[in-house]
């Protein structure tokens, strides 16, 4: 099966219908998995079309960018590599940032680090990974847009970004892309967000499109998480939230029998058929989650079938919030 190809937004930038996000890999859902079966998980990706890979350099810090550098380097031209700026990391090298920073200097030292580490000449997709409240974001914008005419980066994204600040943004260098969270349990971009993306023609990549693994249907009330795995912080992984969600995934699960698909391919699928320019990023370590994932792309949901996810998801309201408080400030959502 061909992998089929989207354009994000108005922009040049062509990518396979679903991408790679390789956080995962290297950070975030508990220890760091083997880095040789990483690399032979990304190249199996290229091989099964997918040519759009996701990183940044605060995965780790530094060791995912690392890993998919090295894994990439024989597609080199072949693939698009995104990856992300706007972390103050702790200079002890710890595990864990110390705060926002898109100081337009700062911006130009990730990009010359992050060209080094993925091993490219220039970085395809260079996303702000969140709004930093201290800098204009035309400043950040104008600080992108001097990389772009040096040759360092070829697109500009944002990542959780608003409407305003998206519009700011794009009036000094255009967005080719935003990435936020959007999947059937995180719908707030509906609202604002994608009409705005659609009217200035930018893409959206959605991550967590799974849900963070809870609308594979592999997960229930009873799933213990790793205490390195950060999912184990967030409110919507309680196990009252993780019962009292379940039926948003019965909904996937009825509709995957009726398609011979599984969940996590009719979860996938029904992103797809929001907006012809809605590119997922779904992410995981495991090759026959990758086939699986990968599969969705083929998976047609007509209208009907979207009617009914939508009639039954509309009579679900989502326990939990997605982020603690903390870490939901940080969004300029």
């Amino acid at each position: 099966m061909q992998m089929k190809t989207r354009r994000l937004g108005k922009s040049s930038l062509e990518v396979s219908a679903l991408g790679l996000g390789c956080m995962g890999m290297s950070f975030g859902y508990g220890p760091a998995a083997d880095k040789k079966q990483m690399i032979d998980l990304i190249r199996a990706a290229v091989e099964e079309g997918v040519t759009f890979f996701d990183t940044a350099e605060v995965y780790g810090p530094f060791a995912n960018e690392l890993l998919v550098g090295e894994a990439l380097e024989p597609f080199k031209g072949k693939v698009v590599i995104a990856t992300k700026f706007g972390f103050k990391l702790d200079p002890q090298g710890g595990p864990r940032h110390i705060g926002l920073d898109s100081n337009p200097k700062h911006i130009k030292e990730v990009a010359e680090a992050s060209l080094k580490r993925l091993r490219v000449d220039s970085i395809d997709l260079f996303y702000q990974h969140r709004v930093d409240p201290s800098v204009p974001i035309e400043d950040v914008a104008g600080a992108v847009n001097e990389l772009i005419k040096e040759g360092k980066v070829k697109h500009f994204g944002l990542s959780e970004a608003g409407a305003v600040t998206i519009r700011r943004a794009h009036a000094v260098q255009p967005v080719t892309a935003l990435q936020s969270e959007y999947s059937l349990w995180t719908r707030g971009p509906e609202v604002e967000i994608i009409p705005t993306l659609e009217e200035l023609g930018i893409g959206f990549v959605p991550f967590s499109p799974l849900g963070k693994g809870f609308l594979t249907g592999k997960m229930n009330e009873d799933t213990q998480l790793d205490s390195g795995d950060f999912r184990s912080t967030l409110p919507r992984f309680t196990k009252e939230a993780l019962k009292a969600n379940q039926s948003l995934v019965d909904i996937l699960s009825d509709l995957a029998r009726m398609k011979n698909a599984t969940p996590a391919q009719i979860a996938l699928a029904w992103l797809l058929a929001q907006k012809p320019w809605i590119v997922p990023i779904p992410g995981t370590t495991k090759l026959n989650r990758l086939h699986e994932n990968n599969g969705a792309a083929s998976v047609e949901l007509s209208e009907a079938d979207l009617r009914d996810i939508e009639a039954a998801a509309s009579k679900i309201s989502v326990v939990g919030a997605r982020y603690p408080e903390h870490i939901e400030k940080m969004t300029g959502l």
